[in-house]
């Protein structure tokens, strides 16, 4: 009975599926046939009740079916799918003689070609490039770089507060004061270890050609046993060459920064009159480029580090400042205000 029942399910699948045209259809056979309520399933789920051999016999039947059925809705289905794939390509022909568009090609960011710039050479020194975070901690952007509360020289970064504990960062330097706090705490002396931090700073100053209260930073500090300013004066020699030519030196001017002791101002011998006076250096043969020092034995101090064995030097640079003396840009607003004729002077830089 069951096998007859099975036969002519068969049969009956047979003759409708010759007579199917469309995705519809093929739809309803499927639920007609192998559906959950077809007759098909009932007689699968009668099979349980079924004697050994009925059950063998008309088990086998049924999945034979059943695969049978599932392989010629499949084909057919594959067969629409290419009458629709033909149909949309003869639709979507295209002309390929017609002439192409002119596609005008990008170039990257000035700032962007000094930041890869610095870190290939950096890199190539053995330092460690770290991107950190702009929301920073007042214990980390002051209090461990030895500006505590109420410091005199918090007034040398004029700070956006988030709210009492955290600021915007005003320099780089606070992941010099999270990477030291880390090697402290590790246990282990510190061989040698050179980090440059770089980014986004915030401060508020008055916007004009050469001010902005955004700009980017890079800021490096090398610690280890023996690291003194004569390692420092080196680094900065080779870092200004590498920027701006071998023909240029650079030298260095007793300054103040709270977190570095000894502290310089370095200065670059004009690539543009090779020092002899011009508009450029405003006739004194030198461009300020960035500031440095040693860090104070406070700072090793305030992150865990013992100034007895450990030096470290360390100094920043504004990535906005090399842009503008690389390719001889007058104001710092055209780094931001995207204007398309001056990004493209880029096209021929670092691609």
């Amino acid at each position: 009975m069951m096998l007859n029942q099975l036969k002519e399910l068969q049969i009956k699948f047979n003759e409708k599926i010759v007579n199917s045209s469309s995705r519809g259809d093929i739809e309803e056979l499927k639920k007609e046939f192998i559906g959950k309520n077809s007759p098909l399933n009932s007689i699968l789920q009668e099979l349980r009740n079924a004697d050994a051999q009925t059950r063998q016999e008309a088990g086998k039947l049924a999945n034979e079916i059943k695969t049978q059925i599932l392989n010629t809705i499949n084909e057919l289905q594959e067969k629409f799918d290419q009458d629709d794939l033909k149909l949309q390509l003869s639709s979507e022909k295209k002309d390929i003689s017609l002439p192409g568009m002119n596609l005008s090609f990008g170039s990257k960011h000035p700032l962007n070609l000094v930041i890869e710039e610095l870190s290939e050479i950096f890199s190539e020194l053995g330092f460690e490039m770290v991107d950190g975070t702009e929301f920073e901690e007042d214990e980390y952007n002051f209090q461990r770089l030895n500006l505590p509360e109420g410091h005199p020289a918090r007034d040398m970064q004029d700070t956006f507060y988030v709210n009492e504990k955290q600021v915007l960062r005003t320099h780089c330097t606070n992941m010099s004061s999270r990477i030291l706090s880390k090697l402290s705490q590790t246990g282990s002396e510190i061989k040698q270890h050179g980090s440059v931090s770089f980014g986004n700073v915030y401060r508020r100053d008055v916007d004009d050609a050469t001010h902005s209260h955004q700009f980017m930073q890079i800021d490096a500090f090398l610690i280890g046993p023996k690291i003194s300013f004569a390692n420092l004066k080196w680094i900065l020699q080779y870092l200004c060459k590498r920027l701006f030519g071998d023909q240029v030196n650079i030298r260095m001017r007793p300054s103040y920064f709270p977190f570095t002791e000894p502290s310089a101002e370095v200065d670059l011998s004009c690539f543009k009159c090779l020092g002899q006076g011009c508009k450029l250096c405003k006739n004194s043969g030198w461009i300020e480029i960035l500031g440095s020092g040693m860090f104070n034995e406070n700072v090793l101090r305030l992150n865990g580090i013992n100034p007895q064995k450990n030096t470290a030097l360390a100094f920043g640079v504004g990535v906005e400042r090399i842009a503008m003396l690389k390719y001889g840009i007058s104001n710092i607003r055209d780094f931001y205000e995207n204007d398309i004729r001056f990004l493209n002077q880029f096209h021929f830089f670092g691609n």
